[in-house]
């Protein structure tokens, strides 16, 4: 593995699936593997989860970890190529990036989108730039479009508690939210359930369809009850509009997943990928209840993260 952007970049995602269970089980075996060798991570965002599972990952793995939050630390970055630099920016990424690829030997990078231009957002501009100037291997830790970490993390999850003897039923139902908020864990989810062996239903307001590219290995409606119906995983997460791009377009009352709607389906466990706005997206009903995943979730992502950086290092 040369880089982790998305599932594109996995040969087979079952292996990987399996690999990062065995990982789980074993999370010291393979100690010696990071030796010697520096993992850089670049925060342009707030993160919790996926800072410290991503470093305690490699950790594990025998890694040194460097942690920059580059929006608050570093200098003001140039992206545009050909740019006069008499502004308020300072270094070019040219040189920010492959200064980076200098001190470390995998770099993971997160950064949102700005929800102002779909293009320039779904064009991965950020991102590409880091992957054609680092010289090293790029793992994202969320981008404008993805978020592949927490995905993975979430079929290893589905893959540990689906029911036995059946192919489950998973739902990725929108939510309502205080703010407009990226597509990226939502595109990221339907693009890598589409490759699992599930069935995936996709349900939101009218107004919400995510980019095509993400969905056609799934059913899309917007009656939630009906998509809900003998559910066996519900993930629940907000995303604002793809098609008016970046806006809110509901208050989606009625929305908000609750024992009511759970009890419409087979007694479904409910994902999230936190953080989570109580009582808004999710009640405290079900986050309090036996069936909310949302604590093992964050616990797999440590070992998604181990055996993504794990297939990097043995092709260093």
């Amino acid at each position: 593995m040369q880089k982790f952007t998305s599932v594109q970049d996995v040969a087979n995602i079952d292996e990987l699936v399996n690999e990062a269970l065995h990982l789980k089980q074993n999370p010291y075996k393979y100690k010696q593997l990071g030796e010697n060798k520096t993992l850089g991570l670049i925060f342009l965002n707030p993160s919790l989860r996926t800072r410290l599972s991503t470093q305690k990952a490699a950790l594990n793995l025998g890694m040194n970890v460097m942690v920059m939050n580059l929006d608050k630390e570093g200098w003001a970055l140039e992206t545009q190529e050909g740019a006069i630099m008499n502004g308020t920016t300072v270094e070019h990424i040219k040189e920010a990036a492959a200064v980076m690829g200098e001190y470390c030997d995998i770099l993971g990078i997160r950064s949102f989108p700005k929800l102002q231009n779909r293009d320039e957002d779904y064009n991965e501009e950020l991102l590409q730039q880091f992957i054609d100037y680092a010289g090293i291997p790029i793992v994202s830790l969320e981008s404008a479009t993805r978020h592949p970490l927490q995905s993975l993390a979430d079929l290893v999850t589905i893959t540990e508690k689906k029911p036995a003897g059946k192919k489950p039923k998973v739902v990725l139902t929108w939510a309502p939210h205080v703010k407009p908020i990226p597509q990226c864990v939502a595109n990221s989810f339907a693009e890598w359930m589409g490759q699992a062996n599930v069935e995936l239903v996709i349900t939101h307001p009218k107004g919400y369809d995510l980019a095509e590219e993400f969905t056609q290995n799934a059913t899309v409606t917007t009656n939630q009850d009906e998509a809900l119906k003998d559910a066996d995983f519900v993930y629940v997460k907000n995303w604002s509009s793809y098609i008016d791009y970046g806006k809110v377009l509901t208050e989606g009352e009625g929305w908000m997943m609750n024992n009511e709607k759970l009890a419409l389906t087979n007694n479904a466990k409910v994902m999230h990928c936190l953080p989570v706005r109580r009582n808004v997206e999710l009640s405290d009903e079900i986050l309090d209840g036996s069936n909310s995943l949302v604590l093992q979730q964050a616990n797999n992502r440590t070992y998604a993260a181990q055996a993504v950086l794990k297939r990097i290092l043995e092709t260093l």
